[in-house]
């Protein structure tokens, strides 16, 4: 289904005109390594001599030759993401967000984005990210819970997210997200309903909740599997969900994607964009970025990145290109996740037929010409679009 039209590591990159456009950055520092984490970061004794300041003059050559590729396309929105961006701190990060403006133009009005660890956070970080012109911050809460944080290896205390929140908005964000975790083994529901009034409480206008799931590789499948601690109960998941839905929505935040929750206008654009059928371009160690029909994902460690920039190509690791097939079974897969939900008219005749037996078991529900999940649905998203595809 996929084919290559060029080297590895050099893929012809080009913006189609029409489609929104972000720029994903990925830093890839974290003081410590969360033991449910299997993401693409690198503490202090892993990094093999690269460190903050290099990492950033590779990001700069590398933004620079993706404006090359992709032309003068106005960015809509760029998301900081890691890894621990606030690990920078608010210099560092305002330098970040000067190397996109060096190479592109922002759109009136983007979305600027940074996630953030509550510890490494401050007043003082929160205001200068604020005049670099941040517009969003993502704050890992995880839980309220201290043994839940233990069990993740988090290191923050539970009351510093909820503070870091009220700080971000003291310092004129309008948008702040919290990012939860549920069905961490030794989680009550209790421990979940804290955590939802903690998040709340701290006035964020969005809210993202994950089950927790156990990654090969990572420390907690290793506890996992010597016996230490349960595997996440599918069931208990399932009514957690149910239980941060009701209690989210109670709250006036509502679900506009399965994990995803929100006030009227807290939507994350950045996202939306990865849902929508949007591009970007994926800069930093082990990103991923998306253009035309290639889709690409850089090289993983730091120096690795840096020495490819060095050598002035492109840090690609690998990419493949999509065919129409690919790239309907991607747009199924992710619009019917979102509450606006998936067009009718994008699906073939055998899907349609498919569709109308999934409302019959009240998985679906037609609104109009477009097809929802139930409440049902969101609990089987998966399901679902594996029995709609075929």
């Amino acid at each position: 289904m996929s084919t290559r039209t060029a080297p590895v590591g050099q893929p012809e990159l080009a913006h189609l005109p029409g489609r929104a456009f972000g720029i994903y950055i990925h830093v890839p520092f974290c003081a410590t390594r969360c033991g449910y984490c299997d993401f693409n970061t690198y503490t202090p004794a892993e990094l093999g001599g690269a460190n903050p300041d290099g990492w950033l003059a590779a990001l700069r050559v590398e933004l620079r030759l993706a404006a090359e590729r992709v032309g003068s396309v106005p960015v809509q929105t760029v998301f900081v993401g890691g890894g621990t961006p606030s690990l920078l701190g608010g210099t560092g990060l305002a330098a970040v967000l000067g190397a996109v403006r060096d190479n592109f133009d922002l759109a009136v009005g983007a979305e600027v984005t940074t996630e953030a660890n509550p510890e490494s956070t401050s007043p003082e970080m929160f205001a200068t990210l604020r005049e670099a012109g941040y517009t969003r911050v993502s704050l890992g809460m995880q839980s309220a819970a201290p043994q839940v944080l233990a069990v993740l290896d988090r290191t923050h205390s539970p009351g510093r997210a909820p503070a870091a929140a009220l700080e971000a908005r003291a310092a004129g964000f309008e948008h702040v997200n919290i990012d939860l975790i549920y069905g961490t083994p030794g989680e009550t529901d209790d421990d979940l309903r804290r955590s939802i009034d903690v998040a709340v409480g701290a006035g964020v206008d969005h809210v993202s909740a994950y089950s927790l799931i156990v990654e090969d590789g990572t420390a907690l499948a290793r506890r996992v599997r010597r016996g230490e601690i349960a595997r996440p109960d599918d069931d208990v998941l399932a009514q957690r969900y149910e239980l941060l839905d009701s209690r989210l929505s109670a709250a006036g935040l509502h679900w506009y994607e399965v994990s995803n929750w929100s006030a009227e206008g807290g939507e994350c654009r950045h996202n939306l964009g990865y849902w929508g059928g949007g591009e970007w371009w994926g800069a930093g160690p082990g990103a991923h970025g998306f253009l035309g029909d290639t889709r690409w994902w850089n090289v993983k460690h730091p120096n690795a990145y840096a020495q490819a920039l060095d050598d002035g190509r492109l840090p690609v690791a690998d990419f493949e290109k999509l065919d129409a097939r690919d790239r309907h079974v991607e747009e199924v897969m992710l619009r019917v996740r979102l509450r606006d939900g998936l067009p009718v008219a994008l699906l073939d005749a055998g899907e349609q037929v498919r569709a109308e037996t999934l409302c019959g078991e009240g998985l679906l529900l037609r609104r109009r010409d477009t097809l929802v999940l139930t409440d049902r649905g969101r609990l089987l998203a998966d399901g679902v679009v594996r029995d709609l595809l075929g």
